[in-house]
This record gives C-alpha cells, sequence and structure tokens, in this order.
C-alpha cells in the first residue's frame, strides 16, 4: 500500500472516530441535562478532531527529520501572536526550538451559515496575526517559515450542499458565491486562504452521517481543498525541511 493510500485510510478512520466522539459527546449532554443547540454540544466536547493528530504524526516523522516534539493538549500548543499577547492551536510540531508545523481543525456539523462566517473569519485573522508574529520575530531570527495548515469536516447534508441566496443590496458579491451552497463557500474559503498564501495548506472534508459513521466515507469539492494535495504538501514541507538540516 503506498504512503497516500495508507494516509487515505488512516483519515477514514479518523473520520469514523470523529463521528463516535461526536454521538458520545451528544449522549453524555443529554444524560446530564445539558444540550447545546444543533450538533455543537459534540463539538464542545473538544475530542472530536483528535483522532488526526495521530495521522500528522506518522507524515512528519516519516520524511526524514528526527527528534520531532508534539505539542497538544495539556502540552499547551499556545503560540505568541502580534495582534494579541496569544493564541492555542490544535498541534504544534517543534524541532530543536525551530517551529516546524501548526495545525488548526475544526467541524461544522448544522447552523451552517453562522459557523461558516464564524470560521471564515477565525481562520483569516489567525492567519494574518500568526504571519505578522512570524515576520516580527516571535518565533526565532532567519528561521524557515512553518507549515501552517487549516483542516475543516463538514457534515455533509442538505443544509451544508443546497443553494443559499447572498444579500446584495448595495454591491454585488462575487459571481462564484451566488447561489453556493455553504459546503462551496468554505471550498472557495480554502483555495483562497492557499492562494493569498494565509495558509500552506487547506482541507475541507465533506462527510455524511451514516457512510461516515460506518465507513468514514469524505469527499472534497476541488484539489485545492482536498485531503490529498494537504498531506502532500505538508509531507514535502516534511522533506524538504529534512534535506535542509542534512546541507
Amino acid at each position: 500500500m503506498s504512503d497516500m493510500a495508507d494516509y487515505e485510510e488512516k483519515a477514514r478512520n479518523a473520520i469514523k472516530a470523529f463521528w463516535g466522539v461526536k454521538d458520545a459527546a451528544t449522549k453524555a449532554q443529554i444524560e446530564r441535562g445539558v444540550q447545546d443547540v444543533g450538533s455543537r454540544g459534540a463539538v464542545t466536547a473538544g475530542k472530536h478532531l483528535d483522532a488526526f493528530v495521530p495521522l500528522f504524526k506518522d507524515v512528519a516523522n516519516g520524511h526524514g527529520l528526527k527528534g520531532l516534539e508534539f505539542h497538544l493538549g495539556r502540552q499547551v500548543p499556545v503560540l505568541p501572536g502580534y495582534f494579541r499577547p496569544t493564541k492555542e492551536w490544535d498541534l504544534i510540531i517543534t524541532h530543536r526550538k525551530l517551529l516546524v508545523a501548526v495545525f488548526e481543525l475544526k467541524s461544522i456539523g448544522s447552523s451552517f451559515g453562522n459557523n461558516m462566517n464564524n470560521r471564515s473569519e477565525e481562520a483569516i485573522g489567525a492567519a494574518h496575526d500568526f504571519w505578522t508574529a512570524f515576520r516580527e520575530g516571535a518565533f526565532g531570527k532567519d528561521v524557515p517559515p512553518p507549515f501552517l495548515g487549516w483542516l475543516m469536516i463538514m457534515r455533509d447534508c442538505t443544509g451544508s450542499t443546497s443553494p443559499v441566496r447572498v444579500k446584495e443590496q448595495h454591491f454585488p458579491v462575487f459571481p462564484e458565491f451566488q447561489g453556493a451552497s455553504y459546503a462551496q463557500r468554505c471550498d472557495i474559503l480554502c483555495r483562497r486562504l492557499v492562494q493569498e498564501k494565509l495558509y500552506t495548506a487547506t482541507a475541507l472534508m465533506l462527510t455524511p452521517d451514516e457512510a461516515g459513521k460506518e465507513t468514514g466515507e469524505f469527499r472534497q469539492l476541488s484539489d485545492t481543498g482536498s485531503f490529498r494535495r494537504f498531506i502532500a504538501t505538508f509531507a514535502g514541507h516534511m522533506t524538504g525541511l529534512a534535506a535542509g538540516a542534512r546541507s
């Protein structure tokens, strides 16, 4: 089995784990008599995307650079910002005090309109803050740019894939947003975050309820925003760092 096929199989296992944690978190809240709106209860449990972390570790460890350190959870994946003191990320990878890679993992299972607006603003703002801090030497002087990755898991359902009208009271929106579903809006966001060099790689993984729970099924809407491109870009980044370390 090729490395990419192996990573895609691990991604399907991570999707299954994602759905399992969502269901368990929602059930636990109902049993406690606390129920968040929509699917938010599952997301606020805080563990719904942890299953992707071992996959990223495998990619990082498999491309030549030894002695990597992985910071998440209690290891406090916090970095300094420029417009704010600090920002907590989902996973930080370092190598001998060099910042190697940073990951932000998000999901949306309901309230797609409000959530997409919020996630878009967060993604843009966090990246701008990060690269400004990098420019100002917050992560060291004369160091190579780290990999910055943004991954979105979105429920594949009518609410996320149906066309959505936009308000154009004063000026027209860009044509690609007219009639675009929330999933398509997210895919556009993924592509433009990379085009504008705010993130090194992004990915949107659409996963349906039943098939996602049973087999880890997921799909993407474009090559730029695909999981395959995300992993290939990250692997290339790690290979380049390893080659630089040997030179």
